[in-house]
């Protein structure tokens, strides 16, 4: 509630809060965010690259991104509870540490031992994992309320950035480099992840106080269920996460290609589609790091939607151009929804849960697109493309419709906030 100043006082301006750009604890977890994004993408790039030397064969390619695949999905909920536990800090530390190890050993396995890849992929997707809810937890805990959507936009930006520059600058060092020695520079990449942030609020607090007792892992993720269960408007965001992502994302990925091929006979449509979506959240997280919706969860849920754009566009006989300007709008609204998603989440979750909530939207993010992908392609074979991508359309835009109906969120709170964020 607005407070009417004194009639003596003259009025001045409402400071703005400095920005996140300028402080230099937020700097240095973006940098850590930043060196785990560039080392995730660049990763598969690089055994792609050794499939094409004769390193590795397709069958132990597809092994060894497997395994990474599944460390990831185990260690996404273990680093929700041990960040919440302990401290994300530390979680941040020794995950990205473990990643950081994984490399010399994919490196000393090339070409000698797929059984040692094997094991090393799944320990650098287990570092992978578990960072993500941890650095989720850390930038609560670093930037102060106010300043979260800004500082989610840099993340969000530093995420998609790190998609094209990643294999971008992969393939420019390959031309100099060998496999294993770009193996070892993913290694220092991690290193930078694990050392550079700072500590958090918790970290930072009296190392003599006495721990509370804690109840076993089984406990404390239920804990963590519980708590995300308190927020409606949580679990409408996760309804509509697994519509995009294992549905229409996955479809996409499948029919995407093919269309290309077949429809069109080329391949820049494939290429330039990726690099609008991209650059569609890029310019969508500069958008929502500075518009303040008054009905912020309402705007992210048609953020959301407008994801079924883009298997719209691979239904229909358009121009490729139509293909491409779908894609860049999907990769615009996908920003529009997880900048305020990821905030309100910081915001509204009891701080001492946050990461094991958090786990729960990345294990439903990136659990259940390996689930869509596999389902997508027999589907496809049996009713044909432009049914599934029908359903898939159809799925897109109507989930996120009747999730934005659930109480609580139009705003993405339990209870109307006095501000957008």
């Amino acid at each position: 509630m607005a407070i009417t100043p004194a009639p003596a006082a003259a009025k001045s301006p409402t400071p703005s809060p400095r920005s996140v750009l300028r402080d230099t604890a937020f700097l240095r977890l973006w940098a850590g965010t930043t060196a785990s994004g560039l080392a995730t993408w660049a990763l598969p790039f690089v055994l792609g690259l050794a499939v094409l030397h004769r390193d590795l064969g397709g069958a132990a390619l597809g092994l060894v991104l497997a395994a990474r695949t599944a460390g990831f999905l185990l260690a996404v909920a273990v680093g929700g509870v041990q960040a919440d536990r302990h401290s994300p800090r530390s979680v941040v530390l020794c995950s990205a540490l473990a990643a950081a190890v994984a490399a010399p050993l994919l490196a000393a396995g090339l070409g000698r031992s797929l059984v040692l890849m094997t094991a090393a992929a799944a320990l650098a997707g287990a570092g992978q994992g578990a960072c993500r809810p941890a650095f989720q937890a850390l930038t609560a805990e670093t930037v102060d309320a106010e300043r979260r959507r800004q500082a989610n936009a840099a993340m969000t930006m530093a995420v998609r950035s790190s998609t094209l520059a990643g294999p971008a600058l992969t393939a420019l060092l390959a031309a100099f480099l060998d496999v294993g020695t770009l193996l070892l520079g993913i290694g220092l990449l991690w290193l930078v992840a694990a050392l550079v942030p700072g500590k958090g609020a918790r970290t930072a607090a009296d190392p003599a106080a006495e721990p509370a007792p804690r109840a076993g892992f089984r406990a404390e993720f239920l804990e963590g269920i519980r708590e995300a269960r308190r927020h409606p408007w949580f679990l409408a965001g996760l309804a509509g996460l697994v519509a995009v992502v294992a549905l229409g994302y996955s479809a996409t990925s499948v029919a995407l290609p093919m269309i290309s091929r077949d429809r069109y006979d080329t391949e820049w449509v494939l290429a330039a589609a990726m690099t609008a979506y991209t650059l569609g959240a890029l310019a969508g997280a500069l958008v929502i790091a500075v518009w303040r919706p008054r009905s912020q969860g309402w705007a992210a849920f048609a953020g959301l939607a407008a994801y079924g754009l883009a298997p719209l566009s691979l239904m229909l006989p358009v121009h490729p151009v139509a293909v491409v300007a779908a894609y860049a709008v999907a990769g615009i609204g996908i920003e529009l929804f997880n900048v305020p998603w990821f905030t309100a989440t910081q915001r509204e979750v009891a701080p001492d849960k946050l990461a094991r909530v958090s786990s729960l939207d990345f294990l439903v993010s990136y659990g259940l697109a390996p689930v869509g992908l596999a389902l997508i392609a027999p589907a496809i074979e049996a009713f044909g493309v432009t049914a599934v991508l029908a359903v898939c359309a159809a799925a897109c835009f109507l989930v996120p419709a009747a999730a934005a109906l659930v109480p609580t969120a139009r705003h993405f709170a339990r209870t109307a906030p006095t501000s957008t964020d």
